[in-house]
């Protein structure tokens, strides 16, 4: 199909002429208002009267006046050319200062680790801007969805975003209770999971996730079986204090229960790495105030650099 190469005319095209003619009931007087010539004014009213398909105004020598079908075009085109002028400075005013509704997508497990004291010293800096903090664990399309940015961990994150740092690397790390521990004993090797509870994850993409370790350099993948399938990690980790079996999570989510002694690691040597939580954005758009200034906090409280990916 061919293309056009010109935008065409729109319905208002020629709606502000029209108004201010209107309100002076002169094409110089409005001329005047708008910066430009009578005739620019009189081409334009004429463009739209052919568009709309009726003469709005009568002229004279003299004077200049409403048709009844200008009368009627006014009152609907005023309040809609006023309601969009308001809404183009409501637009204006969030685009030139740190305000509105910031919408961040983030994993469940990370919202008390990583966002909760970091969104609370933000909304403190920035009075003018709401944080919604939708806690999933599926893989949003934030774009998509209209999320400002998400957080996630970075072996997650596509390689058109921009991510900046929230956490170091951490390890997985596989836990379970001391008193399921002493009833089932404890794993010393990869293999020994043969014979455990091993809570499990659905991912998002309806798959269940098998447990990931290293052998020295080399990573290994074991599939493993128990009595629970979570959809998130502090589902999980919650099963395993309850003594149901073993989990593999993130090692800064179980710091508190393996430190409170709720919870015990084992297999550390097997242990992978995970590269660390990020906040990401789509980099290809300018970004808004609201955004800038919160990944300015980020930055400022934790050092932060950004990663190009």
């Amino acid at each position: 199909m061919k293309q056009n190469f010109t935008v065409r005319q729109g319905a208002l095209d020629g709606v502000e002429a029209f108004l201010s003619v209107a309100q002076h009931r002169s094409f110089r007087k409005a001329a005047a208002e708008l910066g430009v010539t009578p005739s620019a004014i009189s081409q334009a009213v004429r463009t739209l009267e052919a568009r709309v398909g009726a003469a709005l105004f009568i002229r004279t020598t003299r004077s200049v006046g409403l048709t009844e079908a200008g009368e009627r075009f006014l009152s609907r085109a005023k309040p809609a050319f006023e309601e969009l002028v308001a809404a183009s400075g409501v637009a204006r005013d969030l685009g030139q200062r740190p305000a509105g509704l910031l919408r961040l997508a983030a994993p469940r497990a990370v919202v008390p680790i990583l966002l909760e004291s970091l969104i609370a010293s933000f909304c403190q800096a920035y009075p003018d801007v709401e944080v919604e903090i939708a806690a999933s664990p599926d893989l949003v399309d934030i774009a998509a969805e209209g999320f400002d940015a998400g957080v996630r961990m970075g072996q997650f994150i596509a390689a058109d975003m921009v991510a900046v740092r929230l956490s170091p690397p951490f390890p997985f790390a596989v836990v379970g209770s001391p008193d399921y521990l002493r009833r089932r004993g404890r794993p010393e090797r990869i293999d020994d999971l043969r014979q455990h509870a091993c809570l499990r994850i659905r991912r998002s993409n309806g798959s269940i996730g098998a447990w990931s370790f290293v052998n020295g350099n080399k990573p290994i993948e074991a599939i493993v079986s128990g009595p629970l399938i979570a959809g998130d990690f502090p589902t999980m980790l919650g099963a395993a204090v309850e003594h149901m079996g073993l989990a593999q999570v993130p090692g800064p989510i179980a710091a508190e229960l393996v430190k409170a002694g709720k919870l015990v690691q084992v297999l550390k040597r097997f242990a992978p790495m995970a590269p660390g939580v990020f906040l990401y954005y789509p980099g290809h758009r300018q970004l808004m105030p609201k955004l800038r200034a919160f990944i300015d906090h980020v930055k400022g409280r934790s050092g932060a650099a950004i990663v190009r990916r």
